[in-house]
């Protein structure tokens, strides 16, 4: 996919502002895309959307399905405007922060509701107390319904029961009883019979999800707006995806995994244990990759470029023993590379990719990326201001590149400044000709003016907030995701100075 000349912001949906303690796909939405189109910016870029898990911190690279959307984001105002809930419905509204994300309140509050609007929809004629007008679905919804349901079985069918089951069995797949562990035919049409009203609750929620979602997108378009999601290469073990298709997996007879996923230890650190499955690719190519098929071809459903996370994984991923905790015991195996990707574009079209290509850059990967030409990341945090010529330093980005002003995993902008020695701090300036005053705006300047065809800034950044504001520490499972903006954010001025620094460098 060839790319024009263009800029964006990043903002996770949990981080926008509205009324029920977290960001959804309601009015702060929507404010944010009018403020994109005020600041002339043509992409919004955002983390996965899939449904999160308390377990893992509730983020969004660790969850319960790659095809579902994460419940949390639905807009209960919106169920009001579409008739499923009323407005009585939604108070009392605890006293939520603007700031930050709880989401353990979050959860509690926006699943009653959420259980509500659904057992009105599901109700044919009100005998349960409801009145009709206030929730029960009008034949036009039955049949959207109806017609949701059989475009997205391939996945909803598999991930409503996963999560009915995790409800009746209060835990991971992986302690399930034997036969629906396992997917007895048997006892998968038994569970199905008995949870249906659990399940019905799991369709309409993904159901009203969608909705919201292609509503939000189509309002996007409208004013210019592209959506750039994420695709995480790994999911998490207790997923509807490891269930229903283990044999994607590198797992053992017993369904545990065999290895799991990470980096390898270098100079700098002792390497990570993410602990997710990896994947059988000889199964998977043997199949025509069909399960990463249908993955994408959902995620190109949704969104019109998505960011490759870990890029490394397709070209060659490092497997740790699943019995070991540390890094240092995995090992380097091959990944289809590019037979995979040929496939994709064989079967779906055009690659709407950029790749997080970050750590272990070697020949290999490059060679994988330049074949297929999709860009690559460049992100200021890494460079050595002293050094000349070094490859982070936004004056030395190439132009098939996405220039970072910041990404999810780093510091802000400021933070980062702040946390610079004298000597760094003095050639950074020296090399993006700051004056020192407002160093973010200089930095954000000089990322726009980078020869990369894409260029995106935070709206941490665009505030300029330090480092209380990071939206996650990697490596650390508590206090991450939280993060949110207010409306008052969306400010004219701040739209006038993107805009115009987008003019000047001519990304729109």
């Amino acid at each position: 996919m060839r790319f024009d000349r263009r800029s964006g912001v990043f903002l996770h949906l949990t981080s926008l502002p509205g009324p029920h303690g977290i960001g959804d796909l309601g009015g702060g939405a929507r404010a944010f895309v009018d403020w994109l189109d005020a600041a002339e910016q043509s992409y919004w870029q955002f983390c996965p959307l899939g449904p999160t898990a308390p377990v893992h911190g509730d983020s969004p690279y660790q969850a319960y399905s790659a095809f579902a959307g994460n419940p949390l984001l639905v807009s209960l105002d919106r169920l009001v405007e579409a008739g499923y809930l009323d407005a009585a419905d939604l108070e009392p509204v605890p006293d939520f922060s603007e700031h930050e994300v709880d989401y353990d309140r979050v959860r509690e509050y926006k699943t009653d509701r959420l259980r509500t609007a659904a057992e009105r929809f599901r109700s044919a004629d009100g005998d349960d107390g409801s009145a009709r007008a206030s929730g029960s679905a009008t034949e036009a919804d039955r049949e959207a319904f109806e017609a949701f349901r059989e475009r997205e079985s391939g996945w909803l069918d598999d991930y409503a029961l996963f999560m009915a089951l995790r409800t009746r069995y209060d835990g991971a797949w992986t302690s399930w009883p034997e036969p629906i562990r396992a997917r007895d035919p048997d006892a998968l049409d038994a569970h199905r019979e008995e949870l249906a009203p659990e399940v019905h609750y799991r369709e309409f929620v993904q159901f009203v999800f969608d909705r919201q979602w292609r509503d939000l997108r189509e309002y996007a378009h409208e004013r210019g707006v592209d959506l750039v999601g994420d695709l995480p290469i790994y999911v998490a073990l207790d997923s509807a995806d490891v269930w229903a298709s283990p044999e994607a997996f590198d797992l053992t007879p017993d369904r545990e995994p065999a290895a799991v996923a990470g980096v390898p230890p270098n100079p700098q650190d002792d390497g990570q244990r993410w602990g997710n499955p990896v994947y059988d690719w000889e199964t998977l190519r043997e199949a025509d990759y069909d399960w990463w098929l249908a993955r994408l071809d959902r995620l190109f459903d949704l969104v019109d470029v998505t960011r490759i996370d870990h890029f490394k994984g397709f070209d060659e991923f490092w497997a740790i023993p699943a019995d070991s905790d540390s890094p240092a015991d995995g090992e380097w195996r091959d990944a289809p590379g590019a037979d995979f990707f040929e496939t994709v574009g064989e079967r779906l079209g055009e690659l709407p990719f950029v790749v997080e290509d970050l750590g272990f850059l070697d020949q290999s990967l490059v060679d994988l990326r330049e074949r297929f030409g999709f860009p690559s990341m460049r992100v200021p945090h890494y460079a050595d201001w002293c050094q000349e010529g070094d490859m982070y330093q936004p004056m030395h980005y190439p132009e098939n590149s996405v220039a970072y002003s910041s990404t999810h995993d780093t510091n802000t902008l400021v933070g980062y400044c702040e946390n610079l020695s004298d000597r760094q701090r003095s050639c950074l300036e020296y090399n993006i000709g700051a004056d020192g005053s407002e160093l973010h705006w200089s930095m954000i300047e000089a990322v726009w003016r980078a020869d990369s065809v894409l260029a995106f800034t935070t709206m941490q950044d665009v505030l300029g907030l330090d480092e209380h504001a990071r939206f996650n520490r990697p490596g650390t499972t508590s206090g991450n995701w939280s993060w949110r903006c207010t409306v008052e954010a969306f400010s004219e001025a701040l739209a006038d100075r993107l805009a115009r620094l987008t003019d000047e460098h001519i990304r729109n």
